[in-house]
């Protein structure tokens, strides 16, 4: 059985075809085009149709380099269904290096859209008309805020949809947090139309982290792997646990403005009480120590020291059983062989 064409932003691909097609958007002031750069491949056996997006949010760049390891798998050749990549959304911030678009809006607030709406409206309208609608599944790909750093995680409401469970699972990270989705995001909008879909979150904006990449193309291969886009994995990569899910979770924040001397890494396992930092005061002997009120395992902290009262320090994923959640982090860590031939960088 051979697949059937399928269109894209007016043009026809044929199966067993593999394509970019750069779907034009609003120009610049200048009259400078602005296209959005979509990857397709096509194959001639039929399968599920996945999206995988990247820098919704302009300067959350992992997820860029994400997907161009990802088409460089040799996997692909022999891959079932369709796989339509988008490594940059927000074309407008990603050029500024900005979280939101020129207008302050933020992408992820702004789907659906609308074609006769703000820019925000217009560009999530486009992403829904030409890439989501008609896909099967689809991953979404971020990492924190700028000078805040998450580890390697998958968000998604395990109780929207019975497959999101064991697609969380085939992505691997070590740690899934069951969390509820926020009005006008890409993941709303996608569980409104009945289409699993994965958060994933790792890494600091504007910067490459190599576990992060790792973690994520990693990730989407058994994704597809577990849909039946690609080969199964040979035993030796399959992960020896599962991931741990967390149920809920806690941000700690500054109760003084000050300078952060952080003592806490990412995946450390913390107990209710342990301390995990402490703020100063460079004009006064005034010291903070930070307190977790939780027991658990940190999936996001700030990476600048420089900090104003209220501000958010710490994230906590709150487990059954931390000691075994943080257990599977250093595992994880040390399952990412930088050695391993499907994940190695590709230097083109």
């Amino acid at each position: 059985m051979t697949a059937h064409s399928i269109q894209i932003a007016g043009r026809e691909v044929p199966p067993g075809t593999r394509v970019r097609i750069d779907i034009p958007l609003a120009n610049l002031y200048t009259t400078t085009p602005v296209f959005m750069p979509v990857h397709v491949i096509h194959a001639r056996q039929p399968g599920p149709r996945l999206f995988i997006t990247a820098a919704i949010h302009g300067d959350e760049i992992n997820g860029v380099e994400i997907l161009r390891r990802l088409r460089q798998q040799k996997s692909l050749n022999r891959m079932r269904g369709t796989l339509l990549t988008v490594p940059v959304v927000n074309v407008y911030g990603y050029v500024r290096q900005s979280r939101y678009l020129p207008d302050r809006r933020d992408l992820n607030r702004s789907f659906p859209g609308s074609g006769k709406g703000s820019l925000a409206a217009r560009l999530a309208a486009t992403l829904m008309t030409e890439v989501v609608e008609g896909s099967t599944h689809g991953i979404d790909l971020h990492t924190g805020a700028i000078h805040r750093e998450n580890l390697p995680q998958i968000r998604a409401t395990l109780s929207a949809c019975e497959t999101i469970p064991d697609l969380a699972k085939a992505f691997g990270a070590p740690v899934i947090l069951d969390a509820e989705v926020r009005p006008g995001s890409l993941r709303a909008e996608a569980a409104a139309r009945a289409i699993p879909l994965l958060l994933y979150e790792a890494g600091e904006a504007l910067r490459f982290d190599e576990f992060a990449v790792r973690a994520g193309l990693r990730g989407i291969l058994g994704v597809m792997r577990h849909l039946g886009m690609i080969r199964a994995s040979s035993p030796r990569r399959a992960m020896q646990n599962d991931p741990v899910v967390a149920r809920s979770s806690v941000w700690i924040r500054a109760q003084q403005s000050g300078i952060l001397l952080s003592l806490t890494p990412l995946g450390a396992q913390v107990n209710k009480g342990d301390t995990l930092g402490i703020i100063t005061d460079p004009f006064r002997p005034v010291d903070e120590r930070i307190q977790s009120p939780v027991s658990g395992v940190v999936i996001g902290r700030t990476n600048l020291p420089l900090i104003t009262e209220g501000e958010a320090l710490y994230h906590i994923a709150c487990f059954g059983q931390p000691e075994a959640a943080a257990a599977l982090v250093e595992q994880y860590r040390d399952a990412l062989d930088p050695d391993d031939e499907e994940d190695a960088t590709v230097i083109i």
